[in-house]
């Protein structure tokens, strides 16, 4: 397999420097064979990484420790169904994945292109060929997961065991995915902007590829937030950590783009500033394998420091040369072939949109970068911490929210009075009645009453274009439904658009919730002591432990009782005045009014390989709050100590999930195109005669 593996590398490498020297030379001399046989060569590229990427996987199925790199991540003891996340969970093999998405979504998107790009397409051919030429190159020089050892182990060393998680199954591969997955767009406009094609023809490819990039690695944060409450053992879904907002940059800098090349599509204009954007999203997404790839910041989710870190920073630094030398050489052929009309149209708050995305963004950039900065400069490692982002990029996303209630309802080109009374007297009122709603029934803090206030400011903003298309629709005879259904079909990237604005607004009262409202307390109880916390109980019936090869296993069985305050009226007052918002009870005995209503088991291992600890938090789950228990140790006298926070909202946190992914299907699903019958010609009828 090591072999097998090895030759499909080289065989690949070999064909992509054919595809990009056959692309080029071809259009150069006008030989359309050799410019076919190019790309060819670039669809047989993608069958030598399955061959290769199949190989390894062979071996982790098979147990071929022989292979250094199966040997370092897979034992006899893992579950065959983790050989998947295996494949990536290193390097080498994650480099490997990463070409695989490559060459695959290089072929699809070479093979359907449309033909109205076929003088472009070779440069866009020899521009991907490049890019895979890099990651082989690396696969076969530096980083080999086809690497022997010389002594062959009886065992492999297992799984990292922060992997052995479902989400692991889709949280990588959709990040990666994602982040090589705008090299498509990128490509397709540098390709046609080397064949000095300054028009549109490639509009309609780059905001395909670019949602599908876009979805993509937005599902992956969303994945990996969940990865990180279920298991990391702190508490959160999300602290800014590095990797984490590598990815999260060009996610930004893509939702610019995707919301800019509609303007672009229906009005002609953003050309210069959407090819920008494309730019800085794909050198933003190779900092991000920069930094992955044991650059010079450090995180929790990188792989180790290693060689591979000054590779992939030269491959950045020449990405950034070539987009931005190109587009400044085309920069004068690329003028929009219009000018905005006025500041109140929907084309502006589009640009005053972006700019909002690049703000979050460059601030996103300077806190991960600053680390590295500060250590340069004093020899003095600073790390940026989750209260920076919160307070500067807060204020700014909370902006860009309520953008997304008003753009969408100011027409193209410009906004009268009147038409901005008509569409946003009713979502202003909605908004300002729900602040004052919640005033009134005594929710705290200012800024997050104030964020629900815009949360349905613009959820009613969409509610009223919806009730106005599906009204007249149903007037027509259609059922409610049916209308409505015709509504969002008419039009699929506009309203498959604002399901995915309900996503966010959705992940938004997560969010607030968890970050303005949540409880939390730690303790340490034996067998029988409860604690208490707002309405909840829960008590530490048992525990449970169980040795394995490879790790230690501990958990803990503990009820779940909802209680009313008033029967701990006495325990909350002395908790109040000692400033905790709850107890331990060392009699557990029930009061009157306690109701059993969940049994969880929190879970702890400890890997010895790994010296690393892993975690399964007890999660009990309701639409309004989650309870939330993390083992954070086995004492030796008993006790556990366990950290238990209530969490709410947290639950809208992971519903905002299936609507993000319906409305970009909605969005990207091709319109239905439009059935042309003939007109029948009226024939006289021969009793009216001839006259």
């Amino acid at each position: 397999m090591a072999d097998l593996g090895a030759m499909a590398l080289l065989l690949g490498m070999a064909l992509s420097i054919y595809a990009a020297v056959g692309a080029i030379v071809g259009e150069k001399i006008g030989m359309a064979e050799l410019a076919v046989s190019a790309r060819r060569a670039l669809y047989m590229t993608a069958l030598t990484v399955l061959a290769a990427s199949g190989a390894l996987v062979n071996a982790f199925v098979n147990n071929d420790f022989s292979i250094k790199y199966v040997a370092d991540h897979s034992n006899t003891l893992m579950d065959r169904a983790f050989v998947w996340v295996a494949f990536y969970a290193g390097n080498e093999g994650s480099l490997l994945y990463i070409l695989l998405v490559l060459s695959i979504i290089s072929a699809i998107s070479i093979r359907f292109a449309p033909r109205r790009l076929a003088r472009s397409l070779p440069w866009t051919i020899a521009i991907l060929s490049v890019i895979q030429l890099f990651y082989f190159g690396v696969l076969i020089f530096v980083a080999s997961p086809f690497e022997l050892l010389d002594i062959v182990p009886l065992d492999g060393r297992g799984i990292n065991p922060l992997l052995t998680h479902p989400g692991m199954f889709s949280h990588p591969p959709l990040l990666m995915g994602g982040l090589i997955g705008i090299t498509i767009p990128f490509a397709f406009v540098s390709g046609a902007l080397i064949a000095g094609t300054y028009g549109d023809d490639w509009i309609d490819v780059a905001r395909v590829s670019g949602i599908i990039a876009w979805g993509v690695l937005g599902a992956g944060l969303l994945l990996g937030a969940w990865w990180a409450y279920t298991i990391l053992g702190w508490g959160g879904y999300w602290s800014w950590d590095p990797i984490e907002n590598v990815a999260l940059m060009p996610w930004l800098v893509m939702t610019a783009f995707i919301h800019s090349i509609m303007v672009q599509k229906r009005r002609g204009m953003f050309r210069m500033w959407n090819v920008a954007l494309l730019n800085i999203a794909f050198v933003l997404a190779q900092l991000g394998m920069f930094i992955n790839r044991g650059g010079p910041v450090v995180s929790v989710h990188s792989f180790a420091a290693s060689t591979l870190g000054i590779i992939f920073l030269i491959f950045m630094l020449s990405s950034l040369v070539f987009a931005f030398a190109l587009f400044l050489w085309r920069m004068p052929k690329l003028k929009s072939d219009r000018a905005m009309d006025s500041f109140m149209s929907r084309e502006a708050s589009c640009l005053i949109n972006n700019f909002l995305f690049l703000a979050v963004m460059a601030v996103t950039l300077w806190g991960v970068l600053f680390p590295v900065f500060s250590d340069m400069a004093r020899d003095i490692s600073v790390s940026v911490s989750a209260p920076y982002f919160n307070r500067v990029n807060g204020p700014v996303l909370l902006i860009i929210v309520i953008l997304m209630g008003v753009g969408p309802l100011l027409p193209w080109r410009k906004a009268s009075a009147r038409s901005l009374k008509q569409w946003f007297v009713w979502p202003t009122v909605v908004g300002v009645v729900t602040i004052v709603a919640l005033v009134a029934i005594g929710v705290q803090r200012p800024v997050a009453i104030f964020s629900f206030g815009v949360i349905a400011f613009v959820a009613s903003a969409i509610g009223e274009e919806w009730w106005r298309g599906t009204a007249a629709r149903h007037r027509s005879g259609d059922n409610w439904f049916t209308a409505w259904w015709r509504l969002v079909n008419g039009n699929r990237p506009r309203h498959g658009g604002y399901i995915v604005h309900i996503s966010i607004l959705i992940l938004g009262l997560g969010i607030i919730g968890t970050n303005f409202y949540q409880q939390r307390m730690d303790e340490a109880l034996y067998v029988g002591e409860s604690l208490v916390l707002d309405n909840y109980r829960i008590e530490y019936i048992d525990r449970g432990s169980s040795e394995r090869p490879d790790r230690i296993a501990q958990w803990a069985e503990m009820s779940v009782y909802r209680i009313d305050p008033a029967d701990y009226a006495q325990e909350f007052e002395t908790a109040r005045a000692r400033g905790s918002s709850g107890f331990k009870l060392e009699d557990s005995s029930a009061r009157p009014n306690d109701e059993l209503i969940d049994q969880i088991e929190p879970w702890h291992g400890f890997y010895v390989d790994f010296n690393m600890a892993s975690v399964r938090s007890g999660i009990r789950s309701t639409i309004v709050e989650d309870l939330y228990v993390i083992p954070r140790d086995f004492l030796t006298d008993g006790r556990v100590s366990i950290a238990v926070s209530i969490n709410p909202l947290a639950w809208w946190l992971w519903t905002s999930g299936p609507f993000f992914l319906i409305g970009t299907m909605i969005a990207l699903w091709p319109q239905a195109s439009v059935e042309r019958r003939p007109v029948r010609k009226k024939v006289p009828d021969e009793s009216e005669g001839d006259g």
